[in-house]
């Protein structure tokens, strides 16, 4: 099975072409001021229009208000919409898009449980749980919180990087790896050969 290959937190023109090129399967797109990973609905703009075709837009939100992000979709053509707060399954599908439901995993947190609440999503993305930030820490979990039997595709974040996420496709069969911080040579700020070297292990994992 083909990996798909998300990578996250993009915030130029330049840097997103090149994640694309290289073969990035989705491109995503921080809207969350707290961020340093936040982009403005101009500059979305801007790297939406100039992306190849085939290469899905994501839109990550945390919390936000409902006003705020029909404002990105007015000014914003995205293909997703990813949820990484407290958002219920109501407010996830309100806004007429496919949608991803972010869940931050600990012990204690029922992935079956998820799974049912928000049965419409087109998948959960597994990131790790901080009291830092609600994602893009750099930090992974345990991989045998994850039920085998989970009823959807499973989306796998926290902590990837070239040097695990081999590993990671191995064990546990994702439908699609996300990467941000495994990728920057700096916080906030994408490496393009990083970025190479991350869709290169997957596409061998695979």
């Amino acid at each position: 099975m083909t990996t798909r290959i998300k990578i996250c937190g993009l915030r130029d023109v330049a840097m997103a072409k090149s994640a694309a090129l290289l073969g990035a399967d989705a491109i995503g797109l921080v809207f969350y001021a707290p961020s340093p990973r936040n982009v403005t609905m101009n500059r979305a703009h801007e790297i939406v229009a100039a992306l190849p075709p085939f290469v899905s837009t994501v839109g990550l939100f945390v919390d936000a208000d409902p006003a705020m992000v029909n404002g990105v979709l007015r000014t914003v053509p995205l293909d997703m919409l990813q949820f990484h707060g407290d958002e219920t399954p109501e407010y996830c599908r309100s806004f007429g898009r496919p949608y991803i439901k972010a869940v931050r995993v600990k012990p204690g947190v029922d992935l079956l449980e998820f799974a049912d609440r928000y049965a419409d999503a087109r998948g959960l993305l597994l990131d790790a749980w901080s009291e830092a930030a609600p994602g893009g820490t750099g930090k992974s979990f345990d991989w045998g919180l994850i039920p085998p039997e989970l009823p959807m595709p499973l989306v796998l974040s926290g902590g990837l990087d070239a040097a695990n996420v081999g590993a990671a496709i191995q064990r546990i069969k994702p439908w699609a790896v996300d990467v941000s911080s495994g990728v920057e040579s700096s916080r906030g700020v994408k490496d393009a050969g990083l970025i190479e070297a991350f869709i290169r292990t997957v596409q061998q994992a695979a």
